[in-house]
C-alpha cells in the first residue's frame, strides 16, 4: 500500500478541488506521487476537476476583533458555499483568527495583490531603484533589487501573503496556506472577501 500523509491529501484537494475520498485513491493508485495524481484525476473527473475555486462564495461570516484596551478594532468577512460551513466552528473560528492577525498588522492595505494599484507598485519601484542607485549598486542589477524590494513590501500590504502573526501555532503558513487548508478541509471555495481595520486617533 502507497505511503501518503492526511497533508498529502489536502495539498492534493487544495490543487483539484476533488472529494476527500477521491484524493486517497487517486494518491494510493499512483504511488503517493502528486503530479500523478493531479493528471489520474483530471482522467477520472474531467471538467468536474477544479470547479472548487469556481463556485460562488455567496455564504459566510463577519466576525470582529478588538485588541489594545479598545484601541484597534477589526471586521472581517469571510465567505463559503453553503450555510452549513459558515456555521461551523472551524470556519468562525478561521475568520476570528483573521480578525486577530489585521489588528496586529497595520501595514495590512488589501486582501489579493490583483487589488493594489498598478500606480502604487510603480511608484514604490521607482523609490526602490533610486535608492539602489544611491547605495551604489551596479545599474544591472538595479532592477532586480528594486523587483525584490518590491515583493517584500507586497508582504507587508497584501493579507494572503502574509504568515500568520501567530507563527507557532499556525507554523509559519500564509494567510492563504491557511484559508487553502480550511478549503480543502470544508470541501468549499473559501474566500476573505473584505476587512476594515479601526484605530483611535487614525
Amino acid at each position: 500500500m502507497a505511503e501518503f500523509t492526511a497533508k498529502d491529501v489536502a495539498a492534493l484537494r487544495r490543487k483539484t478541488g476533488a472529494g476527500m475520498m477521491d484524493c486517497k485513491n487517486a494518491l494510493s493508485e499512483t504511488g503517493g506521487d502528486q503530479e500523478k495524481a493531479v493528471e489520474l484525476l483530471r482522467v477520472k473527473m474531467g471538467n468536474k476537476l477544479g470547479k472548487l475555486a469556481d463556485r460562488e462564495a455567496a455564504e459566510g461570516t463577519v466576525q470582529s476583533y478588538i485588541h489594545a484596551n479598545g484601541k484597534v478594532g477589526v471586521l472581517v468577512e469571510v465567505d463559503c458555499n453553503t450555510d452549513f460551513v459558515a456555521r461551523n466552528e472551524d470556519f468562525v473560528a478561521f475568520a476570528r483568527e483573521i480578525a486577530m492577525h489585521v489588528a496586529a498588522s497595520p501595514t495590512t492595505k488589501y486582501v489579493t495583490e490583483d487589488e493594489v494599484p498598478e500606480d502604487a507598485k510603480q511608484a514604490e519601484i521607482r523609490v526602490y531603484e533610486q535608492q539602489a542607485e544611491a547605495e551604489g549598486k551596479p545599474e544591472q542589477i538595479r532592477q532586480k533589487i528594486a523587483a525584490g524590494r518590491l515583493n517584500k513590501w507586497l508582504e507587508e500590504v497584501v493579507l494572503l501573503k502574509q504568515p500568520h502573526v501567530n507563527q507557532d501555532k499556525h507554523e509559519s503558513k500564509t494567510i492563504d496556506q491557511l484559508r487553502g487548508d480550511l478549503s480543502a478541509k470544508t470541501g468549499e471555495n473559501v474566500v476573505i472577501r473584505r476587512f476594515t481595520r479601526f484605530a483611535v486617533g487614525e
